[in-house]
């Protein structure tokens, strides 16, 4: 089982408590910063789970879930709890998973009225597909009170702002109807921690239970009545989830493993020649040996700096946005200063801050590459 866990992060206590509630043996973990995360278990399994209280707002969310990625180098973030529906779409009580948040005070000032111009962070495809995977199975909500219909799970866009959405006859609420008409659910964190996650290297996923309309029903005692189930339902499809994401790191991990440790086999059907390099033929039949990820260079150093240069040029090409540009070059900071240390944490220091570098620019597959190269150097290391 992979050692990195799925971080789970909320708002509210009550979010926060519905989550906890579906740990096993949760743990207190000290961050020397003050931040008190709690590790623990699913029930009937070894997957583990980081949980952490941010506090309202995306900044508080962002410093959190940043927080929480350099601390646990987690297989995905989450950020788990309850939001407001937009346009009657959205049921009482159904989940939401954002296929796409966008940031939608971004925007600029004019004589004729408020300009958009959000910024929209997209969920990573295979993040998606396992949402989509669990929402089809019919057993993740448990059982559900007699008086409360079966809760669905909906894919889509969430908006993400700095104030409580709560008019629909409000100047916001129209311009939001105007700009952002495809986003089903509002609320105050998604992102800030889209924006970590992106920095991070790190997949995000974000679970909303609906408890309200954002129609001026918040602090109602139908509001009242319904956060505690939204929560609950959002939370249950949420460990799901980082359940199916944990099984999926470590299905793709001993796939990784055992094409490096046996190779491949490739059958060529057709009448043409095939051009190898090592490896043997039997009939239509070439034996790939150990995948060859060439030699450990002599100089990890070296490398890291002539690395710098080749990021620098995809970004004058235009193929890394400056944003991930920045965030990469802080990885290899760590990465650097980590490999100074010649030590045994030092190492893992080093080998966590290349996976998140990874991460970053899997988009530039060349590069990738050749971080996948010094990741296996520093293993190969004793």
């Amino acid at each position: 089982m992979t050692d990195n866990p799925v971080v789970i992060l909320t708002a509210l206590n009550l979010e926060y408590e519905a989550v906890r509630r579906r740990l096993a043996d949760p743990r207190l973990h000290r961050h020397e910063r003050g931040t008190r995360f709690e590790t623990g278990t699913l029930p009937g399994t070894r997957c583990r789970v980081a949980l952490g209280l941010t506090g309202k707002g995306n900044h508080a969310a962002a410093v959190l879930a940043e927080r929480a990625i350099q601390r646990f180098s987690p297989t995905a973030v989450m950020f788990v709890g309850v939001a407001g529906a937009l346009w009657d779409a959205t049921p009482l009580g159904d989940v939401v998973m954002a296929t796409h948040v966008y940031a939608y005070h971004g925007g600029t000032s004019e004589d004729d009225g408020l300009k958009a111009r959000p910024r929209v962070w997209e969920s990573a495809h295979a993040v998606s597909q396992i949402g989509a995977h669990v929402a089809r199975s019919t057993d993740w909500a448990g059982r559900t009170p007699p008086d409360r219909h079966k809760p669905e799970v909906h894919f889509g866009a969430i908006a993400a702002g700095e104030v409580v959405h709560n008019s629909r006859i409000s100047y916001e609420a129209e311009w939001i109807r105007a700009t952002y008409n495809d986003a089903l659910a509002i609320e105050m964190e998604a992102a800030g921690v889209a924006q970590a996650g992106h920095l991070s290297g790190s997949p995000v996923a974000i679970v909303r239970g609906i408890s309200d309309r954002a129609d001026g029903s918040k602090t109602s005692s139908e509001d009242a009545a319904w956060q505690p189930f939204a929560a609950a339902n959002a939370a249950a499809f949420a460990v799901r989830l980082a359940e199916e994401l944990i099984n999926d790191r470590e299905h793709s991990a001993m796939h990784e493993d055992t094409t490096a440790k046996h190779g491949y086999t490739v059958n060529n059907t057709s009448s043409g020649q095939v051009g190898i390099q090592a490896g043997h033929v039997t009939g239509s039949t070439v034996h790939m040996g150990t995948v060859d990820h060439g030699p450990i260079p002599a100089d990890l150093a070296a490398e890291l700096a002539a690395f710098r240069d080749d990021l620098m040029r995809e970004r004058f090409a235009g193929r890394l946005d400056e944003s991930t540009y920045a965030a990469a070059q802080a990885e290899l900071d760590t990465a650097s200063k980590a490999l100074e240390a010649d030590t045994e944490e030092g190492r893992s220091t080093f080998v966590l801050a290349l996976k998140r570098l990874r991460g970053l620019i899997g988009d530039v597959a060349e590069l990738a590459a050749k971080v996948a190269t010094f990741i296996v150097a520093a293993q190969g290391l004793s």
